[in-house]
């Protein structure tokens, strides 16, 4: 049984995709983009050169533009400081009374927690905002008013 080259196109675009999902590795879709438009120029009659540089310009342009597409990847933020990573980041705190240098015992998620003050100017008693965990210390700035 003889099959013709968009089958073979077809069956090789398949494989790509079946090797992506199986690495995750999403250039392999891109790729397998080339494969599928190399089916269809086969599909319209062109030779194997034809198949060939259409499937080139449509996979690797898909590639060249998945490379070179802008990151959506938020600048480096300190881990720490991150909202992404950290979920106590922004959160409100009640501080009660501050020490001389800079630090304070609260209660935050129901246990006792060490914070420091991480703002400009005096720490003053009242509602703070956690900027950022450090260990198992809280880093508190001013909540806005």
């Amino acid at each position: 049984m003889g099959w013709n080259p968009s089958t073979w196109w077809w069956l090789i675009a398949g494989a790509m995709v079946a090797a992506e999902l199986a690495t995750g590795t999403f250039y392999l879709l891109m790729l397998a983009l080339g494969a599928a438009a190399a089916a269809a120029a086969a599909h319209l009659g062109l030779g194997l050169a034809g198949q060939l540089l259409c499937g080139a310009v449509v996979g690797g342009g898909a590639v060249a533009a998945w490379h070179m597409r802008p990151s959506r990847q938020a600048s480096s933020t300190d881990v720490s400081a991150n909202r992404d990573v950290n979920l106590d980041v922004g959160s409100p705190v009640q501080v009660p009374q501050w020490q001389a240098d800079g630090t304070a015992r609260v209660s935050y998620r129901g246990a006792a927690w060490d914070v420091r003050f991480a703002g400009t100017g005096v720490p003053a008693p009242g509602e703070h905002v956690i900027r950022a965990v450090e260990g198992n210390r809280l880093l508190l700035d001013r909540a806005a008013p």
